[in-house]
């Protein structure tokens, strides 16, 4: 059987332990990146692809008749259309959990830089402070997290992790209901609007659905505390990244920080890469890449190659269950 890695610099695998999964298959081939139009002649002959972001539709499975098994490098799995593998008896799995100590830890980074503005002293320290008539600079506004309230949406594993590593801080934690249609209330959750009205940093940890696509919006941010923050480690479709872009400028928010765009990599023009915003963040997707989460995931891959080898495929997301 003959492997694929569609996408190999996703992984950054010269960092990577994967001997396990060269173990796997007589032979691998790896692309660092694949083009659409390069996609289904390297499927040809291959047994097993793995893929984070290279998109296999329904017209490439088709030309790949040997295909068995997708191994997808990532939670999200909207690259692949999953009924058509279905239909082919093409496997489908993904891999989940492998980010949460990293994304986590990343989360509070970003809180903490509204909370220190040190992305800000940071200029300040190499441009004014030498000609600062005082010892120190004091020219944005710093909080303490402890005392403060964090609101929470989505409460799955990472939620949780971000509120132990909150709560350690000394924060309070709000938890939203779950905007699932027909969720069941549960205990200690709040709806959204109290939610909104209560917190001095609100977290976004929900995925990206028809009931949560641009859940931040105008309303959602004018409904938000006076001098609140915004986090967002999830992903970028979750945000009307244009109305953020407005109530920073306005003032309606004391920042905000984030991981992710709906567009990744961003057009030059984006909305949030303007110069003129204040107190915004912007990491470029870069919340899960730690060498430790990467392993995991890597790890992860090669449990799911081994499982569907083994004739009880795991992690299936297109609804079958034999190899």
């Amino acid at each position: 059987m003959k492997g694929v890695i569609l996408d190999s610099q996703t992984l950054k695998l010269e960092e990577l332990d994967f001997s396990a999964l060269e173990q796997q298959l007589s032979h691998w081939t790896y692309y660092e990146q694949t083009g659409p139009d390069a996609v289904k002649n390297r499927l040809q002959g291959v047994t097993v692809a793995v893929t984070n972001k290279v998109v296999i539709d329904a017209e490439t499975l088709a030309a790949a008749p040997d295909l068995k098994l997708i191994c997808i490098s990532a939670t999200g799995i909207n690259n692949v259309d999953l009924e058509a593998a279905r239909r082919q008896g093409v496997v489908v799995c993904n891999v989940s959990g492998y980010g949460t100590e990293t994304v986590a830890q990343h989360t509070l980074a970003l809180m903490l830089g509204l909370a220190t503005r040190w992305h800000q002293y940071d200029r300040e320290a190499r441009q004014a402070w030498p000609r600062s008539p005082m010892f120190c600079r004091m020219d944005f506004p710093v909080f303490d997290l402890h005392g403060k309230t964090l609101g929470l949406i989505g409460h799955g594993d990472l939620g949780r992790r971000v509120q132990a590593l909150a709560e350690a801080f000394g924060m309070k934690v709000l938890v939203a209901r779950s905007l699932r249609p027909g969720a069941r209330d549960e205990p200690g959750r709040v709806p959204l609007e109290e939610l909104l009205a209560r917190c001095d940093l609100i977290s976004l940890h929900c995925p990206l659905t028809p009931q949560t696509d641009k859940l931040v919006n105008a309303e959602f941010l004018a409904a938000m505390k006076p001098g609140a923050g915004l986090i967002n480690t999830a992903r970028g479709g979750l945000v009307d990244e244009p109305a953020l872009a407005r109530a920073l400028r306005g003032g309606t928010l004391a920042g905000a920080a984030l991981d992710v765009l709906s567009q990744e990599p961003p057009a030059a023009d984006h909305p949030l890469l303007a110069d003129d915003l204040p107190n915004l963040i912007l990491t470029p997707h870069s919340a899960w890449v730690s060498r430790e989460s990467r392993q995991r995931l890597l790890d992860g891959v090669v449990s799911n190659l081994r499982a569907w080898k083994n004739g009880r495929p795991e992690n299936v997301v297109n609804g079958l269950t034999s190899a």
